[in-house]
C-alpha cells in the first residue's frame, strides 16, 4: 500500500526539531505507561477528551476514566511480551502556538530491548497557561505487523 510506504519513508527521516517540549511530554507519558502509573497519565490529559480508533470511540469525561483506561495497559502489554517502548515523533503540525498535532510511533520492545512490532497514534495536544502540554484527542492508528 502507498500509505505504508509513506509511513516507512517518514520513519527514516530525521526527527523534527522539538523546540516545543513535545518529546519531553511524550517521554513522561511513556514512563507512566510502562510503570502502570494511571494517575500520572491522567495528569497529562485535559478533560473532556476523546479517544478514537478503528473499533472504538470513547469520550473521556474525568481523570478517573483515564486511570481506568490506562491503569491496566502495562499488565496487558507484559502478558504479550512487551516490556518497554519509546516515543518516536514522526510528524508535528503546529496548529497555533498552543495547539499541536503530533504523530508518534511506539515500538514494542521485549525484555531485552528488541523491537517486535509497533503502533502509531496521533495526538492533539494543548499547552495550558502554565506551559504544560495536555492531551485532548488521541487517534489510534493501530499496530504494525509483529516481526
Amino acid at each position: 500500500m502507498a500509505r505504508d510506504r509513506d509511513l516507512e519513508e517518514m520513519l527514516h527521516q530525521p526527527p523534527p526539531d522539538d523546540d516545543l517540549g513535545i518529546q519531553d511530554y511524550l517521554n513522561g507519558f511513556k514512563d507512566a505507561l510502562v510503570t502502570g502509573d494511571g494517575e500520572a497519565i491522567a495528569g497529562m490529559w485535559e478533560t473532556p477528551a476523546f479517544v478514537l480508533g478503528h473499533d472504538m470511540a470513547k469520550a473521556i469525561d474525568a481523570p478517573e476514566d483515564i486511570v481506568e483506561f490506562f491503569g491496566s495497559a502495562r499488565d496487558q502489554y507484559r502478558d504479550i511480551g512487551i516490556f518497554d517502548t519509546r516515543a518516536e515523533i514522526v510528524r508535528v503540525d503546529e496548529i497555533t502556538d498552543r495547539l499541536v498535532m503530533v504523530r508518534v510511533r511506539w515500538p514494542y520492545l521485549d525484555d531485552k530491548g528488541r523491537e517486535m512490532g509497533a503502533e502509531t497514534s496521533t495526538y492533539t495536544l494543548a499547552r495550558e497557561s502554565k506551559g504544560e502540554w495536555k492531551l485532548r484527542i488521541a487517534v489510534m492508528h493501530g499496530k504494525e505487523a509483529v516481526n
